[in-house]
């Protein structure tokens, strides 16, 4: 099925594009391609193909959920560039009042 550059020109309205007749005539053949190629996907699933949504199966791994001790707050503000009454200090946002 050859798309006719109305065909195109009703497409594109629906999309809400503007198109000149160039572009038309040039998008005519390039859309009849990419509809070949979709309806030829239909061509290769039966009935007897399981629709799917990978190509093979997938097993999530997960770890074992442990409790661990955290990182104590001392050491985590020992490798801050600043610390200012025990929290990070970072640089003052521009506008703010302090």
């Amino acid at each position: 099925m050859a798309l006719s550059t109305a065909d195109v020109a009703r497409l594109a309205a629906l999309a809400r594009i503007e198109l000149t007749e160039e572009e038309l005539v040039r998008f005519a053949p390039e859309l009849d391609t990419i509809l070949e190629a979709v309806a030829s996907v239909s061509e290769v699933a039966d009935s007897d193909v399981p629709p799917m949504s990978h190509a093979l199966p997938l097993t999530n791994v997960f770890r074992e959920d442990v409790v661990r001790p955290g990182l104590l707050h001392e050491a985590a503000l020992a490798a801050a560039p600043a610390v200012e009454e025990g929290r990070f200090r970072v640089p003052r946002i521009l506008g703010e009042e302090a």
